[in-house]
């Protein structure tokens, strides 16, 4: 057995970037987005991690995790991932603490990757060379050229399916969906996100509504906490239309109650939410238990490595806010191919991420 390497340092940093048009979705609106940083450094190699959450998850890392993870053995990462599970006990594990542990999670995965000099995929053992993905934007705020441009220009460069905002202005709904299926024709395929704005009978009365514009996916109608509401929704649905959710899960147990309630079509999981790449391995195996699959959500840059090592993985989702940031503070980030893929870089170690120090400082938070 090798020696250990102990972490020798856990740096945290928050930075909070603002979106470059204000955004909404059926029940919430933003102007900016923060990234919570975390920076690794053992054997001479330094990995990084990081989420999308409040600027207090920096406060629980540093105040409550960082004391656990410096000195802990570089290559144990489930074991240094327990140990913070079993940390923030007391705390409650959904949200916040979920959030905190995911960003140094994926640092850890890194920093292994890179002591090891391989990247994070090869570390995690691949099933694909690459991963599809679908387009994810339209926000609600979003007027109908704005709409059209972005959903039409990820066809345009290949993507074959696009995801949009609905639910905010129900009564629009169809003009806007009537509006994307113009700009990206007959074929691409066409996901919708209600983000749980609707009632149960409202959201299969759109069901129905939808389904003459060939709307193949339908995310969240109703909220993730109604599990029999989406059941119905499941049910009920058109045929050729899959409902989806899963995006607010931070823990095993959450997931475990919304297959066995056969809740959905697909299952989302979000790895800067459901405590880093460990987590959502653990999510995968529960798909591949369940026979059901697994899509990604959001921060396409962390997702990349681990959905290519996942069996049950249908795409994972560049979500335009996300996609952004990470082209703007980090070098090697990737953009999909021209039909419509993300392949790792295997030149790279790890993640293939460095993050840009110089450009990020204007962002920061004290």
């Amino acid at each position: 057995m090798a020696p250990p390497v102990p972490i020798e340092v856990l740096d945290i940093a928050a930075f909070e970037m603002p979106t470059d048009e204000p955004e909404s979705d059926g029940t919430l609106q933003w102007d900016s987005t923060t990234l919570v940083l975390v920076e690794l450094r053992a054997g001479g190699k330094s990995g990084l991690g990081y989420t999308y959450g409040h600027r207090a998850c920096a406060t629980l890392i540093r105040d409550k995790l960082a004391g656990i993870i410096e000195g802990h053995d570089a290559f144990a990462v489930r074991g240094g991932w327990l140990k913070m599970v079993d940390a923030i006990r007391n705390l409650g594990r959904p949200g916040i603490s979920s959030m905190a542990i995911a960003a140094v999670d994926v640092a850890m995965w890194d920093l292994k990757a890179r002591l090891l000099d391989v990247p994070l995929v090869t570390l995690l053992g691949a099933v694909r060379p690459a991963v599809p993905v679908y387009g994810s934007g339209g926000f609600t705020s979003y007027s109908s050229d704005r709409l059209q441009a972005q959903l039409g220009g990820w066809i345009e460069a290949g993507i074959r399916r696009v995801k949009m905002k609905i639910g905010r202005e129900p009564e629009c709904d169809l003009e806007r969906i009537r509006l994307a299926r113009e700009a990206i024709g007959p074929a691409a395929e066409l996901y919708v996100d209600a983000n749980g704005a609707y009632a149960r009978k409202q959201a299969l009365a759109m069901a129905e509504a939808f389904h003459i514009h060939g709307v193949s996916w339908y995310e969240e109608p109703v909220t993730s906490d109604d599990l029999p509401g989406l059941r119905l929704l499941r049910d009920h649905a058109p045929a050729g239309m899959e409902v989806s959710a899963g995006e607010y899960g931070y823990d095993l147990p959450y997931f475990r109650r919304m297959l066995e309630a056969g809740a959905v079509d697909v299952l989302q999981a979000d790895l800067t939410r459901c405590a880093g790449i460990t987590g959502f391995l653990d999510v995968a195996a529960l798909c591949e238990a369940h026979q059901l699959p697994l899509s990604s959500h959001t921060a396409p840059a962390l997702h990349l490595h681990p959905a290519c090592c996942t069996t049950p993985l249908r795409h994972l989702e560049y979500f335009h806010d996300h996609a952004r940031i990470e082209t703007m503070l980090f070098e090697g980030g990737l953009v999909p191919d021209g039909e419509g893929n993300l392949q790792p870089d295997l030149s790279q170690p790890g993640l293939g991420l460095q993050f840009k120090h110089k450009e990020a400082q204007r962002y920061r938070l004290g």
